[in-house]
């Protein structure tokens, strides 16, 4: 099972948030953990471990006057592990090349993607003919409602109208290199993974896919790779002892190597 690392950057700092509680409209931020470390000493501490494909997320969006802060913390960690990381968080055509000259290996996009709540498929094509599919991770990161997992958009807060299913995982899979599935609603809880997302998940042979959400012990692990059938990759941040977790990063890294 592949573990992936994090760097979530939130007003120039390195944090670990509660999924679906980021809300900067109306200053509503609920943080498990901020760390004293900048995003590049996360970098070469993954860089070390030989742990390639982390995701930086800039979780600040555009407007806010703290986005350039978090930004340059981005950037650093991106020129700390060149070819390394992953970034995300208000990425589009435009600045997409950027990240990749500084040492981003994939871009990964959401909310561009949809307009309207549907997926916009001309933004689609204009995100591959900057970076290419092969630089290319959709995030399909969702939220349950009336028995459905639906794909949200804008730091969490925006449903839109489409289901994470094999169908559409089969419409996208042509535009991108890997998925990254958060789920949002047990992310950053501790209160373990979302098993249903997982099965369905796993159940689906298509492109690499990466999960979030929920895991905070080595059962969870389990569970993420019983119900993944070996398909599917992990990410865990608050749980981790380096944003102030139960669960020791060295034994996370040893444990995925060894299944």
């Amino acid at each position: 099972m592949e573990f992936r690392p994090c760097i979530d950057i939130h007003d120039g700092h390195v944090k670990q948030i509660v999924g679906g509680a980021l809300d900067e409209e109306h200053s509503h931020v609920k943080e498990n953990y901020v760390s004293q470390s900048d995003a590049a000493y996360f970098a070469e501490l993954y860089k070390e471990r030989d742990l390639s494909g982390g995701h930086v997320i800039i979780l600040n969006n555009s407007a806010s006057p703290m986005y350039e802060a978090s930004r340059t913390q981005a950037l650093s960690a991106l020129r700390a592990y060149p070819g390394g990381l992953h970034i995300g968080g208000g990425v589009n055509p435009d600045n997409a090349p950027e990240y990749l000259d500084a040492g981003a290996s994939h871009v990964i996009v959401t909310s561009y993607v949809f307009r309207e709540g549907e997926i916009d498929f001309q933004a689609l094509d204009r995100m591959l003919a900057s970076v290419g599919r092969e630089h290319l991770v959709l995030d399909l990161s969702v939220r349950r409602r009336d028995d459905r997992y639906l794909i949200v958009t804008d730091r969490w807060q925006k449903f839109t109208s489409v289901e994470l299913n094999p169908d559409t995982l089969d419409k996208l899979s042509g535009y991108c290199d890997e998925f990254l599935v958060h789920a949002v609603d047990v992310e950053g809880r501790n209160s373990g993974i979302e098993s249903e997302v997982v099965g369905m998940l796993g159940a689906w042979k298509g492109n690499p896919v990466i999960y979030a959400g929920g895991v905070h012990s080595f059962d969870d692990l389990y569970l993420v790779e019983a119900l993944g059938c070996g398909r599917v990759g992990i990410t865990i941040g608050s749980a981790l002892d380096l944003f102030g977790g139960n669960m020791k990063f060295d034994e996370v890294v040893e444990y995925c190597r060894k299944n």
